[in-house]
């Protein structure tokens, strides 16, 4: 079925491919995205194991007096920045993909 070559080659590369995922795992990690919403109001700061850092209100959002309106601008911008999160994760593996003609189907867990 392979070659003694082919098969060794075929390793190599699955070596590498792993190798990659892992450097490319520490990264994701080290990711920072900020989400916003309501034009810049309400700013959230995630890293890439999408854990909320920072949250910013602009104070004048407090002289409305409208918790609902606020509390929605949060999570607006909390899935704005996991969004951004999980496009960065996508370029990652397009890269990685391009190693390996194979890995573009398969789904690695990052």
């Amino acid at each position: 079925m392979f070659k003694k070559n082919q098969f060794g080659n075929l390793m190599q590369k699955a070596q590498k491919m792993q190798e990659n995922m892992k450097k490319i795992q520490k990264k994701m990690k080290s990711i920072i995205v900020k989400g916003e919403s309501g034009a810049g109001l309400v700013k959230i700061t995630l890293n890439g194991e999408h854990h909320c850092k920072t949250v910013e209100i602009d104070p004048s959002l407090f002289k409305e007096d409208e918790k609902e309106v606020i509390e929605d601008l949060i999570i607006a911008a909390f899935n704005d920045a996991s969004r951004k999160i999980k496009e960065e994760q996508k370029k990652k593996m397009t890269e990685l993909s391009g190693i390996i003609p194979f890995a573009n189907n398969l789904n690695f867990p990052i």
